[in-house]
């Protein structure tokens, strides 16, 4: 039986428990001239807390991703972060994030290898595979975006706000969990007991035990951030994006007097580091030098970028600390070309798309992260405006667009690209609003 969407009663229940948020949008609102862009951002801003979230008994929140009824680890960090922007001012949102983590570590512990969990062990999802889920797993991919995003959103909530609290038992459990576990899947042939498989769907579609690797220093995947299968097992982004939550999360242990932590952050973030540099570039046709998306240790790459994020185009967004500035330019200019296989040019949308749709498809998260990590101020408002111009009528965000006809798209109910919509107005406000 699926889950039903939240009935207009928890709605309204959420309006209310909100309503200092409201208060404070409903301001910044007063800055955006354009009604189009003033319905679309508000509608987007708003969709995680009036259509997905569904508080516990336990303090804690379940986050679906929308038209899916289940929480995925990565979307529902990605659901929140526009809230942050609120967070010093508004105990709601506070409440919130806290709320979200609190879940999101408690599923880690149940199983670090999985990507989505069910509100309650009633096996809903992918209960076929290989090997044979817990009921509380709707699906088990594992991504090293899952395990991040958590690590990333709590250290944003502490520096938005100065509150730690969020550093509690079942935190510092989970953060020893997924240390073991990257640990682990950097000797991944060697130690792993990670497999799966999808008896409905071709090998093409899963990973199995995953493709020869060679063992430095990077993290191994079985899948991207679009729960798509990785081609080589090193997904660059996602390691990039490790050295990230735990550059942050390290001052804050070692704050705390947890030199031990600390230490384990900073010497995991360095093996991995060095790895990226020894084996994450490839060269272009004209010669230059860029970051692969992918690699496998023994001299193979994939040349793409993909939509979700983390991705190549996204490394400023998600503040990788040692990106190198010039390699950055270099990817960024092949990713938004014919030269990335899934960038797409049309009359309606044009951008990164994803393997995971159709071909054809641009994602708006695409345009979202290009205008993120952009310091044109007409690239920024020209992606901006066609983000808003092109949602099918609906004034919502989704998950793959049509390049040629907006009325065409997938997922209506996508509630991971309209909080990232969201958080770019408010990021990018000043120069959209002169």
């Amino acid at each position: 039986m699926k889950e039903k969407p939240i009935s207009s009663l928890s709605n309204q229940m959420n309006k209310e428990r909100f309503q200092d948020l409201f208060d404070q949008v409903e301001l910044f609102e007063k800055r955006i001239d354009d009604p189009l862009l003033k319905k679309v951002f508000h509608n987007a801003f708003f969709n995680t807390i009036l259509t997905t979230v569904f508080f516990e008994d336990d303090g804690s929140a379940f986050v679906i991703t929308g038209d899916i009824p289940a929480m995925w680890l990565r979307d529902s960090a990605a659901q929140v972060m526009q809230y942050l922007h609120f967070a010093k001012e508004c105990p709601s949102v506070r409440e919130l994030i806290k709320a979200v983590l609190k879940k999101q570590f408690s599923f880690v512990l149940l199983d670090p290898y999985a990507n989505a969990f069910n509100r309650d062990a009633n096996g809903m999802g992918h209960n076929t595979d290989i090997p044979q889920n817990s009921p509380w797993v709707w699906e088990r991919k594992f991504e090293l975006d899952s395990l991040t995003y958590p690590l990333w959103l709590l250290s944003k909530y502490v520096k938005a706000t100065g509150d730690d609290s969020v550093m509690d038992k079942t935190f510092y459990d989970a953060f020893d969990k997924i240390i073991a576990t990257f640990r682990t899947e950097q000797r991944h042939a060697s130690f792993s007991p990670y497999y799966h498989e999808r008896i409905d769907r071709g090998p093409e579609c899963w990973c199995g035990k995953g493709a020869p690797v060679k063992e430095n220093g990077l993290v191994w995947s079985g899948y991207r951030p679009s729960d798509d299968r990785c081609v080589y097992n090193y997904y660059i982004p996602g390691n990039m994006f490790i050295c990230t939550a735990l550059c942050a999360l390290r001052p804050l242990f070692e704050k705390k007097g947890d030199l031990d932590r600390a230490k384990k952050c900073a010497a995991l973030t360095e093996e991995i580091r060095i790895g990226i540099e020894q084996n994450a570039t490839a060269l272009t046709a004209d010669g230059k030098k860029i970051y692969a998306l992918e690699t496998d240790g023994l001299g193979n790459v994939n040349v793409m970028d993909d939509a979700n994020v983390p991705n190549l185009l996204a490394i400023p967004y998600f503040e990788y600390p040692f990106a190198d500035k010039e390699l950055y330019e270099n990817t960024r200019a092949v990713m938004l070309s014919k030269n990335n296989p899934y960038y797409f040019e049309g009359s309606a949308i044009s951008g990164i798309g994803s393997p995971h749709t159709p071909d054809g498809y641009v994602w708006p998260l695409s345009l979202i992260v290009q205008a993120m990590t952009s310091d044109d101020e007409e690239e920024i408002r020209r992606c901006v405006k066609m983000i808003a111009s092109s949602t099918g009528g609906t004034y919502y965000i989704h998950e793959g667009v049509y390049k040629d006809d907006d009325t065409v798209f997938t997922r209506p109910w996508f509630a991971w690209a309209n909080s990232f919509f969201a958080d770019l107005v408010l990021r990018k406000a000043d120069v959209l609003f002169k």
